[in-house]
């Protein structure tokens, strides 16, 4: 850097390299690179993967059951009266007042100083597989993997709008800027792959209102930007400006990035900015995923049979083709995978509303548990199937239900959970949740402890205080392990 300084006077040059700012600024730095060292292991080189980005954790906390997790987003949330959770009582009772003794004092969307009445499941629902899992007949290729998949039905959340409630399912917290579940993952544990991103984000739409899903869902908060989720296009280029411009081949753009990235550490060296190494990774990966992303969305390698297992072709934009490449994901060694789609915002006609929604989503859910189950890959995959929140046993408008926090349904498969069996229970109207209570934060706990990781010990230090994902709550929700 000595050229920059050639006709200024010695005196400037020695103020312009030793400032207070720049003084304290590299003093610091050095001082958090000597508390760095001291905390890591000795062998550091025993950490460095053949392949792969790392991880901040030096080592697992436990016994890791599950390597990756993919986390299916019913968003606009899904009825557990039409999916999961069968209420007989509730179809007695239709068209009579729910109780005011379980309704009083509690939080209402949409259905403020309406007459709150009961309003029956809409679809039967029947016992599947040897378990005799009770799943609502709209699933029946979910119904075949019954055997395969742990039933929640007692859980909750505490956002009754679908934007912060996503918010507090995918980060812990309504704050909007603290960082999601699938950053947390890969900042922790890094990825088993180095040419495709460790968060990869997917949406798809079908069945009813379509309710936006913000970008900030997938966000870093204020943990580095490197580690911020990465959406993927469900038709067309994957990656926008993923192809090299007319006249520019592979050659000529590394020489563009070198020419960059040379730049970038010449400045960074000098101002010693975080953000300016993730600028220089993420130039590193653009380029490696014009290579991969290609070969991951071309379909013409997968035998007839798995195409036929999930009823696609092609990457078209449909919710089990993002299975499919999820499972593609999976492979390669992608940390966390979160399909969104949208289409279960059923505020009326809810009974054909879930047949049309869940004929987008129950072929590819299927699919992908029985895909990865033949490939030897559920053992340490962690399937999530669930939606921001449930919907209320009272009717709205006649025909639909409101948004409800207080009991709903999930399923997990894989990745150390127990197949073919149920927890749970909500009241015989399926408003609360009321045997074995599962709150986000227990499923946020519980999610790390099958990748071997203590949420208590997963920190980052920001603003004063070490936050974790499950902030200061979350148990492990123990029945469910295998």
């Amino acid at each position: 850097m000595n050229h920059l300084f050639q006709n200024q006077p010695a005196d400037n040059q020695l103020r312009t390299l030793v400032s207070r700012r720049t003084f304290l600024r590299r003093t610091a730095a050095g001082m958090g690179t000597i508390a760095l060292a001291s905390l890591a292991d000795r062998n550091l080189e025993a950490r460095t993967p053949t392949s792969g980005q790392l991880g901040a954790l030096e080592s697992l906390h436990g016994p890791r059951k599950a390597k990756r997790v993919i986390f299916l987003v019913m968003a606009g949330g899904a009825s557990h009266l039409e999916t999961f959770d069968y209420k007989p009582k509730l179809g007695e009772m239709q068209g009579k007042p729910m109780p005011e003794s379980i309704t009083a004092g509690q939080p209402i969307a949409q259905l403020q100083g309406e007459p709150l009445k009961c309003f029956a499941p809409q679809h039967p629902f029947r016992k599947w597989g040897q378990s005799g899992q009770e799943i609502c007949e709209v699933f029946p290729h979910i119904g075949s993997i019954a055997d395969d998949i742990c039933i929640i039905r007692s859980m909750r959340t505490e956002q009754i709008n679908h934007d912060p409630a996503h918010t507090f399912m995918n980060t812990g917290t309504s704050i909007s800027g603290r960082p999601s579940m699938g950053s947390w993952l890969w900042y922790g544990l890094g990825s088993e792959c180095d040419n495709l991103p460790g968060f990869v984000v997917m949406v798809s739409a079908g069945g009813a209102q379509n309710q936006p899903i913000a970008s900030r869902q997938w966000q870093a908060g204020f943990l580095p930007s490197s580690y911020q989720g990465v959406q993927f296009q469900s038709k067309g280029e994957p990656v926008l400006y993923l192809t090299r411009p007319p006249g520019v081949d592979a050659a000529k753009q590394r020489d563009v990035i070198d020419a960059v990235q040379a730049l970038n550490r010449r400045f960074d060296a000098d101002v010693s900015d975080p953000e300016i190494t993730t600028r220089i990774g993420q130039y590193e990966m653009a380029f490696k995923m014009q290579a991969s992303v290609p070969e991951l969305v071309d379909f013409s390698a997968e035998s007839k049979k798995t195409l036929e297992l999930y009823g696609v072709e092609r990457p078209d934009g449909t919710f089990a083709s993002n299975c499919l490449l999820a499972r593609r994901m999976a492979e390669r060694g992608v940390r966390f995978i979160q399909l969104y789609h949208r289409g279960w915002d059923h505020h009326g006609k809810i009974k054909p509303g879930i047949l049309d929604t869940a004929s987008y989503v129950d072929r590819g859910a299927a699919a992908l548990v029985k895909d990865l189950k033949q490939r030897g890959m559920l053992e340490d995959t962690l399937v999530v199937w669930g939606g921001e929140f449930g919907r209320t046993p009272m009717g709205q408008g006649g025909s639909g239900r409101d948004h409800h926090i207080k009991g709903f349904s999930w399923w997990l498969a894989g990745g150390g959970v127990k197949g073919g069996t149920a927890l749970g229970a909500t009241d015989d109207f399926g408003y609360h949740a009321v045997k074995d209570v599962v709150h986000m934060h227990d499923f946020h706990a519980t999610m790390l402890h099958l990748l071997g990781v203590d949420h208590l010990r997963l920190t980052y230090p920001f603003q004063g205080r070490d936050f974790r994902l499950t902030d200061v709550h979350g148990n492990v929700i123990e029945k469910i392990l295998a």
